[in-house]
C-alpha cells in the first residue's frame, strides 16, 4: 500500500482518485458492446458470451425446471444462511415502506405523494471470479417489498455456460422465475434495449466492473433508467489508537479481494499503527485464497496519517467512500460529522462483511466518489413518486391571483389564463 503522513489538504483530492482503467478506452469498448446488441440481439450477446465468459449457454433464458435441480444441490447449512439473511435483510428494508401525509398547503388545496412500484426491473449479477449471490438478495428484496411486479435476472454463466448453483437456490428462495444467462456490459444492453429473448426493462439495477457500470451510464445517457454508478468495491477504514490492527487488516483485505480495481484505505491517528496494520496485512494475505487478487488492489491503495480523528472525517468526506468504517472508541459522537458515505460500520466489532451479508442494511452502494451526493439502494430504488393535488372553488380563488401574476411575469399568458377563467366562472 501507498503510504502518506500528514498530506496537506490541497492534495486530498488527488488521493481520492481511484485506480479504474482509462475512461476513453472503456467507453469505447462499451459503446461498440452496446450497439453490438441493440443491432444483432441474441447473435450478439452468444458472440459475447464465447469471447468473455468462455461458453456459449445452450439457452440464454434458465428454465424453473433447471434452476430448482442447481438450487437442490446447494448445501443445507448455506441454504439455511440464505433464509436467515433474506430475513434480516426483509426486516431492515420494510420499515421503509411509508405513507406519506395529505397537506393542506392552503384552504381548500390537499396535496401528497404516493409511491408506485416499477413495473418490470432488470437485475444484474456479477459471477465472474465471484458468484455475488448476496447481491441479489440486496435487490430483489426492496424490489419485492416495493412491489415490483416482474423482476428480470442477468448473471453470466460458467465455463460450462451453466447458471451458478447459489444464485439458482436465493432465485428460488425469492421467486425470481425470469433468469438468463448472459454477462457484462452486454447484460446492461439487453435489459435496456431487449433482443429477440430478452425483453426490454423499465429500469437496469446492479453493480460490476468498469465495464458494467459505463455501460449503465451510457444507457442512462439515452433516458433508460439505472439505479446508480456501482462499480468496483472500495472501503475506508479510520482507525484510533485502540484499534485492532488484525481487524483493520481484515476489513481492507474482505474488500481488496473484490476484484483488482478494488481500493482500500486506512486512516489512522497513529504512524505505529499503520505499520502493524501493514504487516497484518502480509500476514493475513498469504494463505487467502484470491491473494492474487488481493495483492493488485493493494497495490493501487492507501495508508494515511493524519492527526486527529476529525481530521480522518474530513479526509474520508473529500474521499466519499463506498463503505466507511469507524474503529474508533464511541464512534456514535462523529456520525454528524459524516456527510459523504455510502454505508458507515460504527465501533471496532462493527465488520463491513456483516454489512456485506446478513446486518439489514443495503450492500449495493455508490462507488468512486458517487457517494457525495447518491444513497444506496432501498426500496425507494423500485418506486416512482407521484405527486397528486385536489383543488376545490376555494383552493383556486386563494391561489388565482398569485399564479396568473407569477405566469405573467415569466411571459406565459396561457398559464395565467389557465387560471382566470375558472375564477371568472366561479365569479359568474
Amino acid at each position: 500500500m501507498k503510504t502518506y503522513k500528514n498530506p496537506p489538504r490541497a492534495e486530498w483530492a488527488r488521493l481520492s482518485r481511484r485506480p479504474v482503467m482509462k475512461n476513453s478506452e472503456v467507453r469505447s469498448v462499451v459503446s461498440t458492446i452496446l450497439g453490438e446488441v441493440k443491432s444483432r440481439g441474441d447473435e450478439a450477446l452468444k458472440d459475447f458470451s464465447l469471447r468473455f465468459d468462455g461458453a456459449i449457454p445452450s439457452s440464454l433464458r434458465v428454465s424453473k425446471e433447471t434452476r430448482d435441480l442447481l438450487a437442490s444441490q446447494v448445501r443445507p447449512d448455506l441454504v439455511d444462511a440464505l433464509v436467515r439473511a433474506i430475513e434480516t435483510i426483509s426486516r431492515f428494508h420494510v420499515s421503509q415502506r411509508t405513507l406519506e401525509p395529505e397537506v393542506e398547503t392552503v384552504p381548500g388545496v390537499v396535496c401528497c405523494r404516493r409511491s408506485v412500484p416499477i413495473e418490470r426491473v432488470g437485475i444484474y449479477i456479477p459471477c465472474g471470479t465471484a458468484p455475488l449471490f448476496s447481491t441479489l438478495l440486496m435487490l430483489a428484496i426492496p424490489a419485492k417489498l416495493a412491489g415490483v411486479r416482474e423482476i428480470v435476472l442477468c448473471t453470466p454463466g460458467g465455463k460450462d455456460g451453466a447458471l451458478n448453483e447459489v444464485i439458482a437456490c436465493a432465485a428460488q428462495l425469492l421467486g425470481i422465475d425470469e433468469i438468463y444467462l448472459v454477462g457484462g456490459a452486454q447484460a446492461i444492453g439487453a435489459l435496456a434495449y431487449g433482443t429477440e429473448t430478452i425483453p426490454a426493462v423499465e429500469k437496469v439495477c446492479g453493480p460490476g466492473n468498469s465495464f458494467v457500470t459505463e455501460a449503465k451510464l451510457q444507457i442512462a445517457a439515452e433516458g433508460i433508467a439505472i439505479d446508480m454508478p456501482a462499480g468496483p468495491s472500495e472501503v475506508l477504514v479510520i482507525a484510533d489508537s485502540a484499534a485492532d490492527p488484525r481487524f483493520v487488516a481484515a476489513d481492507l483485505l474482505a474488500q481488496a479481494e473484490h476484484g483488482p480495481d478494488s481500493q482500500v484505505v486506512v486512516v489512522t491517528t497513529e504512524e505505529g499503527l499503520l505499520g502493524r496494520v501493514l504487516l497484518e496485512v502480509e500476514r493475513q494475505i498469504a494463505d487467502l485464497p484470491r491473494v492474487g487478487v488481493a495483492s493488485r488492489a493493494l497495490g493501487e491503495s492507501l495508508g494515511v496519517v493524519v492527526t486527529s480523528i476529525d481530521e480522518a472525517i474530513a479526509f474520508s468526506n473529500v474521499y466519499a467512500p463506498e463503505h466507511l468504517i469507524l474503529a474508533v472508541g464511541e464512534p456514535e459522537q462523529y456520525i454528524s460529522a459524516i456527510t459523504n458515505a455510502g454505508s458507515v460500520f460504527l465501533g471496532y466489532f462493527a465488520a463491513e462483511a456483516l454489512g456485506d451479508y446478513a446486518s439489514g442494511t443495503n450492500h449495493v452502494l455508490p462507488t468512486n466518489g458517487a457517494a457525495r451526493a447518491m444513497s444506496g439502494v432501498s426500496v425507494d430504488t423500485f418506486v416512482k413518486k407521484i405527486t397528486f393535488q385536489t383543488v376545490t372553488a376555494e383552493g383556486l380563488t386563494r391561489l388565482a391571483s398569485t399564479v396568473a401574476c407569477m405566469a405573467r411575469a415569466e411571459g406565459l399568458e396561457a398559464h395565467a389564463r389557465a387560471v382566470l377563467v375558472r375564477q371568472e366562472v366561479l365569479d359568474g
